[in-house]
Order: C-alpha cells, then structure tokens, then sequence
C-alpha cells in the first residue's frame, strides 16, 4: 500500500469517527433538544465533510452531489435569504404579515429600521447553522459509504446506539427509575418509557430507524454468527418502540417492515424468482422481530389498550394534534412567498391560533405543513424534490437488503413525521442523513468527474466545505437569543418591581430580536398596569400589540382589562376578562372580575354565552358577604336572558334558593314551581322542593321526600349527604349513619370521603364519642386540607379542653388562608394558647400544695408528685 493511499485511508477513517459521533451524539444530547448540541454538530459535520473530501483528493476519486443535496442546500439559502434586513417597501411585498408587524408593533415604539422576512431571526440563524450542518453531513456520508466495509460500519454504529437508548430505558424501567439515570427528570414530559429521549413518539421513529438498520445488517452480514449482535440490537430497538406506547411511532414502524417485506419480495421477483441466499435469512429475521414485537404488546398490552382507546372517538380525533391542521394552513396561506422563517413558528404560530391550547406549540407536527409555514411556496418545491430523489433512490438498481432495510427505515419515519416533528430535531435528523448517504453513495466504480453530479475536490471546494463549516459556526452567535430566555428574563425585572423605564428599555430590546414574541409585549404592559391610572395607556397601548399577536391569550386579556378599569371605562374592561375567560382562563370571573364589578352592567359585560356559567356566577355572588342584592338582581336578568336554553332552569333554582336565604318564601316557593315545570325529572329540582319544604317549616314531609328520593337515585352521594344532614339535625342519629354507610361505595374522590368522614365525626360527637371524633376529623383533614377542615379539628379539640393540640390544628388551617384572612384565627390560636398556660399553671400552683402532694402520693402517683416538687 502506497504511502499516499495510507495517508487517504486515514482522513476516510477520521471522517467516519466524525460521523459515528455524530450518530451518537444526537441521543446523548436529549435526543438533540440540548441547546449546546448546535456547536459540536456544526464542527463535527464540517469536519466529516472536509476530511472525507481531503480522503477523496487523496485516492483521486471524484465526490458526489446527490439530488438529495438539493434540498438542503437549498434550505440552507431560504434561511440566508430570510435573514436579509429588508426597506419596507420590499417587505411588504415579500411579507405583508412581517410588513404589517412592523408597522403596527414596532415602528411607533422606534423600531423602524430595516426587518428580515423572519419573524424570529435568533431562531432562523439556528436553522441556518443546522441546515449548514445537514447539508455537510449528508455530503461526508455520501463520500465515506463508498466502501462496504465503512458502510457497515456507520450502519452498525447507528443501529447499535439505537439498542443502547433501547437498553436504557428497559434497565431503568426494571429499576423503577423514573429520571434518566437517576438524575435528570423530566419537568413537562412522562415518557412510559425513560430514555434520553423525552419525547415518545421521538423516541419512538429513532428506534424504528435503528432497528431496521439493525434488521438489515443481520440479513446480510456473512458468516452467520457474526449476524446475531445485529438481531438483537433490532430486537432490542423494535421491543423500545413498542414501551414507548407511541401509537404513531408503533404503526409506521409496522408499516417500515411491511415495506422490507415488499421490497424483498420485489427484488426476489427481478430475479427471475429465483430466490437469493438471503431470502430465508430474511423471512426469518422477519419473523423474529415479528415475535420481539409481539412480546414487547403483551408486556404492555394494559397501557397500549388504553393509548389505543384514547383515539376511538371523534371526539378524541376533533381534540387531537390533527384538529390543529387547519390553522396552520390559515398560518401557511399567510406567508406564501418566503414563509415566516425558519424557526419562528413558534414565536409567530399564536397570531393564527383561533382556539385556546394551554400548550405552547413549537412545531406544526406535519412536516408538510412544517414546510409551508417556515418556508412557504419554496419550502414545498424542496420537499417534492426531497420526495422525488428518495424515490429514484428507492428504485436504484443492484441494492442488496441494507440499503433496502435503511430506505424502508427512512421512509417509514418520514411518513411519521406527518403527524410528528422528530426529524427536526438532530438526533433524528442525522440518523436519517447518515442512511441516506450511505444508500446514495457512488458505486465502487463510479470514479472520475465526468459523472452527472460529481465534482473534483479542488482546493476551492474544499475551503468551500471548510467555510460553510465556519458559517455554521458563526450563524450560531447570533442565534443564541431564545425566546423562552427574553421571556424569563424580563419576567425577572417585572417580578422585582425594578423601575417602568428600566422595564421598557429591556423589553424593546427584546423585542427588536423576537418581534413577533407577543409575551414581552404583555409583561411590558404588566409593568405599567402595576403603576395604576397614571401609566394605564401606556399598558393598554403595549397590551393591544400582544392581542395583535396572540389574540387568544388569556392573561393579555385579564391586562387590558386591569388597565381599561384604571381608565374608567368598566364596559370595557369586564368584556375583556369575559374574553379572558374564553380564552382559556377558567378563574379569572370568579377570582378576580366578580369582586370588581359593581353594577348589573358590568355583570352583563363580564357574563359569557352560557347559562352554566351565569350560574355559577350567582352562586359565587351569594356566597360573597353583601352580594345578595347584587346576586338577585344579576339572577333576574340571566333568566330573562337565557329563558329557554337548555341549562336556564339551573337559573331558576339558584333564585328559589336566594329567596331561600333571605326568608321570602313565597318567591321561593314560586321560583321552585318554575324549576319543577321545567326540568320536573332532574334530582336537583326534588332536592330544591326539600329545601322550600324544610325553610317552610314542613321538616317531616322534607325528610321523607328525600327518603323516598334514596330509592330512586341510591346511588347519588349529594343526595346521601343531604340526608343524613337532615337526619342528624332531627336527632336520628342511627339513620343518618345507615344513610352515610349505603353511600360508601359509590364514592369517587378524596374530597367525597372527607365529607363523609366529617358527617361521621358529627354523628360521633351526637353520640357523645368525642376522642373518637377527633381522630376521624383529622382523617378529613389530610384527605382534603382545607382551613375549615382543620378548623374543625381544632373545635373538637377544643371541646375536649385539649388546647395545646387545638392550638397546632388552628395553625394547619392558618397556613392554607391568604394572608390576609388570618386575623380571626390568629386571635383564635392566642386564646388557645392563653387557656393551655392558665390550664398549665393551675396544675402546677396544685402540685405545689403539701395537701395536693399527699393526696398524689395516697393515690399511688408518686413519681409525678417528685417530678413536681422538683418544678422550680
């Protein structure tokens, strides 16, 4: 061997090293989710691509251009070209959504300079950098896989990686181990099973991949015992995909061996039906994994049952991630041209998003649509074209069962990925690359430049892969801005009440980088909202840019409502907490709108299309010290409002029940004939008609109604509690235990069993048991913790003159009122401590008496008494 072709070997071998650490890198950095795995990607791949290249000059071969380098190339240009700071007039024909941004959120707070076509350009200056280190990628692994040997090689590595994360997961599933290795958990995610993979269903299409990577290096590899550490690698891998309970991830990767399948039987029929040697091995190491597949669904046949019944509605079909296409169609429609960059969606997405989602979105899960969206029109060419060369690829002459397994592979974790976004994270996407390098590369005696798309390795192309490598490099400085971090950030300054100014110079300078990032715009107007009237403008003015970008945002909704009361205009502020409402915000009326509002109007500004809700708005009101009025006049108008929709006699009863609590009995009784005509069969309607006969003084006839009802709905607990709360007040004590022991089983939750427990302590105490009532009030109280609960825990204590314990279990419930509803129970804890020190002191002013000594000492409690003398 030559010294030069030595020299070449050695630049191919560091080449592959680079790529298997790329392929191994990708899983260990979370799967890719890591932030600093940019860095080492981007110099990994330049360096693959380089040496590889070098490798190539060095053994005179020529380097291949596959059509599959298109779109990444191309790619890699639509991201430059979303960066390029653009005058207006141009944006607004390129972009009229990112014209239309500046001109409505920026230029009048003096951000009117130049603007790329990205809406989040930090964010595209990543993708840059990783399209860079795809594209380079691709390219190295087209140039190493020339040789068989190297081929095998890369495969082996990304196959046997794929059994590692496998392996993983199953040891720390047998440990019980719920943080990857013991260390890191999860904070959004409860992956089934605990890979470096958070993800699943991307756990799930990176396994698929490997394990038919796997399978196809166990069909060809010769001899056969050499075969067997790649079956169980694809055994291991394919057994992963099934914990996963990715159904996604488990139906495409069926689908990948189908294919196999297929493909083999195709290649079986070109060859004249003739069938090749490996044909056996194949059917059986098909059938292998078939039976890993197999044992892996019995093993987690529970939980895949129950993922698989989580989809066998429309309405689980109408609430899944497919309900969420047509927005981003409306999204892509908006940005034909040049898409709103690469990147950006999920900064931009919100604008579109015409249904609340308490999830951020970051990805539209369809790559189809991911393209349209980011790239628009041109994005979708690329990804026909990507399509159209993996096709020729598919239907390339003389593969042999690898490359057939690692298409298979690919195109199995493509179609995944409409309904996924696992390939836009590295791991996946360089596993991916890898493959198809390796089954796009130049045959053994495809050598020279006179090929369609190949080229010499000139010193020129090689600084060109070495500068494209360095662009990488440097596109990742300015994209280290992340939008999660601005939004921390400047939350920071608002939680420490730093100045406004100080506030808003950070905050433009935020959103001068992430302009379409509708949270800084709101935590600005938050700061001026926390200043009152005077800076009230100033945060409705930044608040409208946040409803301009996110017109579903709850929390933009309670802000502008906060400073349009500042501003006195009330119609308008109790609308926008109604929005805020239907934005998602299922507190914000009773927590924070009800105790505002003051006039009828604003209760009819702040109320929703719903009787339901209007209801509950009413019980909320009565429950309020001094509301009753403004609860019976809001009432009033929700039955006139909503007459006639189902749910208006829900109105009824809440006014039969005010009537009730104000003592005018003929209105309840009228209220109650009202609800009996309309919703005559419903078992709140017959327990109201308790209510009104018990406040009209007919208790027998009350309680035996209610009896009667036991029958009918035996298994209703409120009914049972109403009951047995009636039983006790008429002293039948017996009863109303049989009433609460013949609703135990149907009880559902915790909160049920502690009202159970506590009616029991109340039967208790009736029956003069009061130690054992205690310890069955404090069983309530840590089922449910609640000041009332402990509170009662405290006044039976109490009772027993055990102040000391009393005192403890006022505290418990203390600590679970806001600050400040604490007064009374502080004067409650003070008294008690007080009694617990008289108590204390007069036993030992007793223990001190000679006459009290000798009484202790003839009733045999001498120590105490010792004990006692010793007291100073």
């Amino acid at each position: 061997m030559s010294h030069s072709h030595r020299s070449a070997s050695r630049y191919t071998l560091l080449a592959e090293v680079a790529l298997m650490g790329l392929v191994v890198l990708g899983p260990l950095a979370l799967g890719g989710a890591a932030r600093w795995v940019l860095w080492p990607l981007v110099a990994l791949s330049g360096a693959a691509a380089v040496l590889a290249a070098v490798g190539a000059r060095r053994q005179g071969q020529s380097l291949r251009f596959p059509l599959l380098a298109v779109p990444l190339a191309a790619g890699a240009v639509l991201c430059a070209l979303q960066l390029v700071p653009l005058p207006a007039s141009v944006l607004e024909v390129l972009s009229p959504e990112a014209a239309g941004l500046r001109e409505f959120a920026l230029a009048p707070l003096g951000l009117d300079g130049a603007r790329p076509v990205s809406l989040d350009a930090p964010a595209t200056w990543r993708e840059l950098a990783k399209h860079l280190a795809y594209l380079l990628t691709f390219l190295a692994a087209v140039q190493v896989c020339r040789a068989r040997r190297v081929r095998e090689r890369l495969l082996a590595a990304l196959a046997f990686t794929g059994a590692g994360v496998a392996v993983v997961g199953l040891g720390q599933a047998l440990l019980g181990v719920e943080s990857l290795f013991g260390l890191i958990a999860w904070v959004h995610a409860r992956p089934p099973l605990v890979t470096p993979f958070g993800n699943p269903n991307h756990a799930a299409g990176f396994l698929g991949l490997c394990a038919t990577v796997g399978l196809g290096l166990a069909l060809t590899t010769r001899p056969r015992s050499r075969a067997l550490p790649y079956a169980l690698a694809a055994g291991a891998s394919g057994l992963g995909v099934v914990l996963t309970l990715s159904r996604g991830g488990i139906a495409f990767f069926v689908f990948g061996q189908a294919l196999l399948a297929l493909l083999l039987l195709r290649r079986r029929h070109e060859a004249g039906g003739r069938a090749p040697p490996v044909w056996a091995r194949s059917a059986a190491a098909l059938l292998g994994l078939l039976a890993v597949l197999s044992v892996g669904a019995y093993t987690a046949a529970d939980r895949l049952w129950t993922e698989a019944r989580s989809a066998d509605s429309m309405e689980e079909l109408r609430q899944s991630k497919v309900a969420l296409w047509p927005m981003m169609a409306q999204a892509a429609r908006a940005f034909p041209v040049l898409g709103m960059g690469r990147g950006a969606f999920e900064a931009a997405f919100p604008r579109y998003q015409t249904e609340p989602n308490p999830n951020t979105l970051t990805h539209p899960e369809n790559a189809v649509l991911h393209a349209a969206v980011e790239l628009g029109v041109p994005g979708l060419l690329l990804l026909a074209v990507a399509a159209w060369g993996f096709l020729r690829l598919l239907r390339r002459e003389g593969q042999d069962a690898l490359e057939l397994a690692a298409l298979a592979g690919v195109a199995a974790l493509a179609l995944h990925n409409l309904f996924d976004f696992s390939l836009e994270l590295p791991a996946c996407a360089v596993a991916v690359l890898v493959v198809l390098g390796a089954a796009a590369r130049p045959r053994e005696r495809s050598r020279g430049a006179s090929k369609p798309g190949c080229l010499k390795p000139s010193p020129l192309l090689l600084g060109t892969g070495a500068g494209l490598a360095v662009l990488g490099l440097v596109a990742l400085v300015p994209g280290r801005s992340h939008v999660s971090d601005a939004e921390a950030e400047l939350a920071g300054l608002v939680a420490a009440r730093v100045p406004v100014a100080e506030v808003r110079s950070r905050g433009l300078a935020l959103i001068d980088r992430h302009p379409s990032d509708y949270v800084l715009y709101r935590l600005v107007a938050s700061a001026y909202a926390a200043r009152g009237r005077e800076a009230a403008e100033e945060s409705l003015a930044f608040v409208n840019r946040a409803l301009y970008l996110a017109p579903r945002d709850a929390a933009s909704h309670r802000v502008a409502a906060r400073a349009l009361l500042a501003l006195g205009r009330g119609t308008q502020g109790f609308l926008e907490y109604r929005l805020a409402y239907e934005a998602g915000d299922a507190t914000v009326l009773q927590g924070e709108a009800l105790r505002r509002a003051r006039t009828l109007e604003h209760l009819v500004a702040l109320t929703p299309d719903s009787p339901e809700v209007a209801a509950r708005l009413v019980e909320a009101l009565t429950n309020t010290p001094g509301r009753l009025e403004a609860a019976l006049g809001y009432v009033a108008w929700a039955r006139t409002h909503f007459d006639g929709r189902p749910g208006a006699g829900a109105l009824w009863a809440r006014e039969a029940r005010l009537r009730l609590l104000r003592g005018e009995l003929a209105e309840a009784e009228a209220a109650c004939v009202e609800v009996e005509r309309r919703e005559p069969d419903a078992l709140d309607t017959h327990l109201l008609r308790a209510e009104v006969l018990r406040a009209q003084g007919k208790r027998e006839q009350a309680l035996q109604s209610l009896e009667r009802l036991l029958v009918r709905f035996p298994g209703s607990v409120e009914l049972a509690f109403t009951l047995a709360t009636q039983q006790l007040d008429a002293g039948l004590t017996r009863r109303a235990k049989d009433t609460l022991q013949s609703v135990t089983p149907f009880l559902t939750d915790y909160a049920q069993r502690a009202r159970l427990l506590s009616m029991e302590a109340a039967c208790l105490e009736r029956e003069g048991l009061f130690s054992r009532a205690v310890e069955v009030r404090q069983t309530a109280a840590r089922l449910a913790p609640g000041p009332d609960a402990w509170f009662a825990v405290a006044r039976a204590q109490e009772a027993l003159r055990r102040f000391d314990a009393a005192a403890r279990s006022v505290h418990e419930g203390m600590r679970l009122l806001p600050p400040g509803s604490r007064k009374d129970a502080e004067a409650w804890v003070a008294r008690l401590e007080a009694e617990e020190r008289a108590r204390v002191d007069s036993r030992r002013k007793e223990l001190e008496d000679p006459r009290a000594q000798e009484l202790e000492h003839l009733l045999g409690n001498t120590g105490g008494a010792g004990t006692a003398s010793d007291a100073p």
